[in-house]
């Protein structure tokens, strides 16, 4: 199946969307070029059909003048003029007949009278003639005014026909350019969703990278190079799983390796300090006793490092279930009472508590750690605050202590395994730098993450997870 590149999709969305608007601004130029075009003939149809009807008036007159000044004095040029005035009225009425055809039969009216007439003024010996031509003389100026108000009212149907072909105009151009709005904007979010949403993923992919959460592949769609792009972050992502079991396969066969040797010292240590080779000296004690203190130190640490690496398999593999951040806090605070009466520190809880999906034996395990964390720093007779609260996605546990903090160059590598920060805890017995990097890794396994935030004074920690919908009030 072709899938188009980034570029070449954006190219096609802004030609796609700039013919679209470019064809709806072209309809509205060719309706408003119909429209100027009918304006200007309806225009000049009305004024030619006013100057016929002016001219037709005019020449009426110089008709009737004529006839009635040959009528008393019968003079030829008198007649000669009414013959002119007649060929242009009759001119004019021509004119007025071609632009108003409706006017006809008062056209063909006009042009019976202007005949009788003609005649009457010819046949001067017929009494009969001449007695009808007053009458007929009399009824020009009525037919003109007849052909003058069928003339302004044809004018105004033409008028009025112009106005509602222009509304019309007007509402069609109005569709076109919703239309094309709608296509462009339909147009632009099918695109942008085509362009988008490839990037989103390809956003969350290297977010669960970094946050080391390896056991989802990167399915990316949309254009060919974003979907390369994402082939390329899962190749990456099969190698840092390839690296990891490389990792922890090393781990443990050096573990493995390094606890048989140490077994054997021990052993052999103990058989020194028993004398069982022969006494020592109080010296020899001293150095053996040394020697076993450094040993017993070297699988301790040896036992954390599998520890460790336990807890990290183990963290993507949660049983979920609804769990109350709110009694999950009051356990792990009241576990922890006894350590913080012995350093005259108090526990306060506040803030209300949603539901999470979640593992709820880690989430323990987590929130423990860090508790644990602030007990080890928070100076005696100080109070150490669990904060509970959530947002439309997610929901916080807030640590808040009262201790010396952490030095904002410790701020990047706070969280990562057997890392101790500049500053050390006041308890006698000294960490071993894994309590905060077992905490992201169970954080992160939920899907959420832990976070120091910047305070006053002491430390802050937040722990951030998704939410449900249902909230348990404080």
């Amino acid at each position: 199946m072709f899938h188009p590149s980034f570029r070449t999709t954006l190219l096609a969305g802004f030609l796609l969307i700039t013919s679209i608007l470019g064809s709806a601004a072209a309809s509205g130029w060719l309706m408003l070029e119909h429209f100027s075009r009918d304006s200007r003939e309806e225009s000049r149809q009305a004024l030619a059909l006013s100057t016929a009807v002016q001219q037709l008036t005019e020449r009426s007159i110089d008709l009737e003048r004529s006839a009635r000044q040959f009528l008393v004095l019968r003079q030829a040029a008198l007649l000669e003029r009414f013959d002119a005035a007649r060929i242009e009225a009759l001119a004019a009425l021509h004119a007025v007949e071609t632009t108003l055809p409706a006017a006809a039969r008062t056209a063909q009216d006009w042009r019976a009278h202007a005949n009788a007439i003609q005649a009457a003024l010819l046949d001067t010996d017929s009494d009969t003639a001449a007695a009808g031509l007053p009458r007929s003389l009399g009824q020009l100026p009525a037919l003109n005014e007849a052909l003058a108000a069928e003339a302004s009212l044809a004018v105004e149907r033409s008028r009025s026909s112009l106005l509602a072909s222009l509304e019309r105009s007007r509402e069609r151009l109005a569709l076109t350019l919703a239309a094309a709005l709608a296509a462009a904007v339909g147009l632009g979010a099918v695109v942008g969703w085509w362009t988008l949403r490839p990037l989103h993923r390809i956003k969350r992919a290297i977010a669960r990278l970094g946050d080391d959460r390896l056991d989802l592949p990167v399915v990316v769609g949309g254009p060919a190079d974003l979907q390369q792009l994402g082939q390329q972050l899962d190749w990456l992502r099969e190698r840092l799983l390839a690296l990891q079991a490389d990792r922890d396969r090393v781990m443990r066969h050096v573990s493995h390796e390094l606890k048989t040797p140490l077994a054997s010292l021990r052993e052999g240590i103990a058989l020194l300090r028993d004398g069982v080779v022969g006494p020592l000296s109080r010296e020899q004690q001293e150095v053996a006793a040394i020697v076993e203190h450094n040993a017993r130190l070297l699988q301790s640490r040896i036992e954390q490092l599998l520890d460790f690496n336990a807890i990290r398999f183990d963290a993507a593999r949660l049983t979920r279930r609804p769990v109350n951040l709110r009694l999950l806090a009051s356990r792990v605070a009241e576990a922890h009472r006894l350590a913080a009466r012995a350093r005259d520190l108090n526990i306060s809880m506040s803030g209300s508590a949603p539901l999470v999906e979640g593992d709820e034996a880690k989430l323990e395990t987590a929130l423990s750690n860090v508790l644990g964390n602030a007990i080890a720093f928070a100076p005696s007779g100080s109070e150490i605050r669990i904060v509970l609260g959530h947002d439309g996605r997610t929901a916080t546990i807030d640590c808040i202590d009262d201790g010396p903090g952490i030095p904002p160059e410790d701020l990047e590598r706070i969280f990562e395994p057997f890392y101790q920060g500049r500053i050390r805890a006041e308890r006698p017995c000294k960490g071993n730098g894994l309590g905060l990097a077992i905490v992201r890794e169970l954080i992160a396994a939920h899907g959420g993450r832990i976070d120091v935030l910047s305070a006053r004074r002491g430390a802050h920690f937040r722990l951030e997870l998704p939410r449900e919908q249902s909230t348990i009030a404080s």
